[in-house]
C-alpha cells in the first residue's frame, strides 16, 4: 500500500496534488511519501515485536538523508555497504551501535573509519577480509566485532542479478569454512566473532527461501553450541519483495509468522536489513511528456526522464506501473487506469542515446499528449540511488511530502556540478 492516490481526476501524494507540486519543482523529480515510508517500517516492527529485533534500514535502497533520518527517528538502525554510506549514516543521527557494515570489498580506509566511529559490527564475507579487519584493528589498538556472512546456498527465485545466496555468487562463506573460522577464532586476537549474517537476494516474494536459509543457519548455530561457541547476533538480512506489477508478495505478518518460530529457537538477538520493503512504494518518479512519435511499427511517448534517472527497466527488464498525473474525462477503473477501450499500446522512452532507455514497452495506457505528466510508480528503492550523470545529465531533485507540506530534500544538480573536480591538464591549454 502507498499514499499516492487519486482524488477525482488528480493524483495526490498524501495531501498534496502532484501537478501543483510539479509547477514548483521542475520535472523530472523523485517524490517520496513520508507516511508510506514510516507505515512500512512500523508494519515490520509490529510483525516482529515478540522478539524486538534491531531493524537496520538498508541504505543502498535509498540513502537520501531525509529518508534515513525519518527511519532513525522511528528507532531504526542502518545497514551500510561503503565508506560513503557510513559518512551519510553519521549525518542521519543514528547511533554507531546501530550500524552494521556489509560489502565483499571493504577497503582498509573504510575499515579504519568504521572502527574509529565504533559501529556495531562488520558482516565479513571472506577469510581474507577477516584477517584484514583483525590487522587494521590491531594497528588502531581496538577490538572489532564481526559477524560471519554465511552463504546458505538456497535458490531465492528472483532475478539472477539480485540473487546473493547461492555458492555461485560472490557473497558470503560456506558452512564448512565458517566453522573452521570459529574453531580458530582465538587466532584473531583483535576480533570478537559474535554473530552470523545471511542475505539471500532481493525482491523475494515468498517465505520458503527465507525459511530454508534460516533453518540451515539455525542448525549451524546449534552445531556451534556443541563446540561451546556462543553467539550474540543473527542477522537475517533483507530481500522482502514488493508489488511492482501483479506480484503477490508476502506481508510483514506472513513473513514473521513463517520465520519467528525458527528465530526464537536460536536464542539470539535478531537483526533485519529491509530496504525495498520500506522505501520501494514510498517513492515515484515524475516525468513530463516531451514528444509523441508515431512510426509504422510503434508509438513512442518520449519523456524528460531517462535510464540515468531510473535504470531498473534497462538493467533488469523491471516493470514499473505508469499512471497519468491528471485524468481526462473518460471511464476509469478503480485502480486509476483507463478502461481497456480507452487505452492504446505505447512505448514510454527517455532521451538517452541507448535503445535500452525505456520505462515501458507495449504498455496499454490512456491517451497521452505532449506536456502531460506521468508518475512512474514504485521508484522509491534503487531509483535515485542507482542514478548517474550518463549523457552529462544532471541528477534530479528529490522531494518529500509530509501531510500537506513538501520539502526539497536534495536539490537538482546544476551543469557546474557535472564538472566539479575535473581539470584540463595545463599542457592542453
Amino acid at each position: 500500500m502507498h499514499d499516492f492516490k487519486y482524488k477525482g481526476n488528480s493524483l495526490y501524494c498524501e495531501s498534496i496534488r502532484v501537478e501543483d507540486l510539479s509547477k514548483k519543482v521542475a520535472t523530472p523529480f523523485y517524490l517520496y511519501s513520508y507516511k508510506t515510508l514510516i507505515d512500512h517500517f512500523r508494519k515490520l516492527k509490529k510483525a516482529f515485536r515478540s522478539i524486538n529485533p534491531l531493524i537496520c534500514y538498508s541504505m543502498k535502497a535509498n540513502s537520501n538523508l531525509a529518508i534515513c533520518s525519518s527511519l532513525v527517528k522511528e528507532g531504526a538502525g542502518l545497514d551500510i555497504v561503503s565508506g560513503g554510506e557510513l559518512f551519510k549514516a553519521t549525518k542521519s543521527g543514528v547511533s554507531p551501535k546501530k550500524i552494521v557494515y556489509a560489502s565483499v570489498g571493504k577497503t582498509q580506509k573504510e575499515i579504519q573509519q568504521a572502527l574509529k566511529i565504533g559501529i556495531l559490527f562488520f558482516n565479513v564475507e571472506s577469510e581474507a577480509e577477516l584477517e584484514n579487519i583483525n590487522r587494521v584493528a590491531r594497528n588502531l589498538k581496538k577490538d572489532a566485532k564481526v559477524a560471519i556472512r554465511i552463504n546458505p546456498d538456497v535458490e531465492p527465485k528472483t532475478h539472477q542479478y539480485i540473487t546473493t545466496g547461492r555458492l555461485t555468487n560472490k557473497f558470503g562463506i560456506d558452512f564448512r569454512t565458517a566453522k573452521n573460522i570459529f574453531l580458530k577464532r582465538k587466532e584473531f586476537r583483535n576480533l570478537k566473532i559474535n554473530g552470523l549474517h545471511i542475505h539471500i537476494g532481493s525482491q523475494i516474494i515468498k517465505s520458503a527461501p527465507f525459511v530454508s536459509a534460516i533453518k540451515r543457519v539455525a542448525n549451524f548455530v546449534a552445531e556451534l553450541k556443541k563446540e561451546l561457541i556462543d553467539l550474540e547476533f543473527l542477522n537475517i538480512g533483507g530481500g522482502l519483495g514488493i508489488i511492482y506489477k501483479d506480484e503477490k508478495p508476502q506481508t510483514a505478518d506472513e513473513f514473521a509468522k513463517a520465520v519467528l518460530p525458527i528465530l526464537k529457537q536460536t536464542g539470539l538477538k535478531i537483526i533485519l536489513e529491509p530496504g525495498r520493503f520500506i522505501a520501494g512504494n514510498a517513492g515515484i518518479l515524475v516525468a513530463k511528456v516531451l514528444y509523441i512519435k508515431k512510426t509504422k511499427a510503434k508509438t513512442f511517448v518520449i519523456v524528460d526522464a531517462g535510464m540515468n534517472d531510473l535504470i531498473r527497466p534497462a538493467l533488469y527488464s523491471a516493470y514499473h506501473e505508469i499512471l497519468p498525473i491528471e485524468h481526462r474525462a473518460f471511464p476509469r477503473l478503480r485502480s486509476g487506469q483507463a478502461s481497456i477501450e480507452h487505452r492504446k499500446k505505447v512505448d514510454i522512452v527517455g532521451p538517452i542515446c541507448e535503445s535500452a532507455d525505456f520505462f515501458a514497452k507495449d504498455r496499454l495506457l490512456p491517451r497521452i499528449n505532449e506536456g502531460d505528466l506521468l508518475a512512474i510508480m514504485g521508484a522509491g528503492a534503487y531509483g535515485f540511488s542507482m542514478s548517474s550523470n550518463y549523457n552529462c545529465r544532471s541528477r534530479v531533485a528529490e522531494v518529500m511530502v509530509i501531510k500537506n507540506k513538501f520539502f526539497i530534500t536534495r536539490k537538482r544538480e546544476t551543469y557546474n556540478d557535472l564538472i566539479r573536480g575535473e581539470t584540463i591538464p595545463s599542457i592542453l591549454k
